[in-house]
């Protein structure tokens, strides 16, 4: 794995939540509620919005926060990121990474 293959593991991640969440047939609790709340088409676009933009903060948070350039609960440092091979993870460029996927593609 490398780093790009890393982002990409939680753009993935961040998709597929989304998708549960406003699945027809939701297997999580979220998804549950959301369906509960009976929303019309439009409603669900808005919901659809507000996860999408909330995942996008907190998945975008993390990553910056693995790469010191931004606190994770106070504490702004860098994190050594290995995959199980012993494949740098964090090799300066989960930022960048991250922007293109988090937010040039939100």
């Amino acid at each position: 794995m490398n780093t790009e293959e890393f982002v990409q593991g939680f753009y993935k991640e961040k998709q597929d939540i989304i998708k549960e969440y406003l699945s027809r047939k939701p297997t999580t609790s979220v998804g549950a509620l959301i369906k509960s709340l009976n929303l019309s088409d439009h409603q669900n676009k808005i919901m659809e919005e507000i996860i999408n933009n909330t995942c996008t903060d907190i998945y975008y948070s993390i990553l910056l926060g693995l790469e010191g350039s931004a606190a994770i609960g106070g504490v702004q440092q860098r994190y050594d990121l290995k995959d199980s091979s012993g494949n740098q993870l964090n090799d300066g460029d989960i930022g960048g990474y991250a922007y293109e996927y988090f937010q040039e593609t939100n």
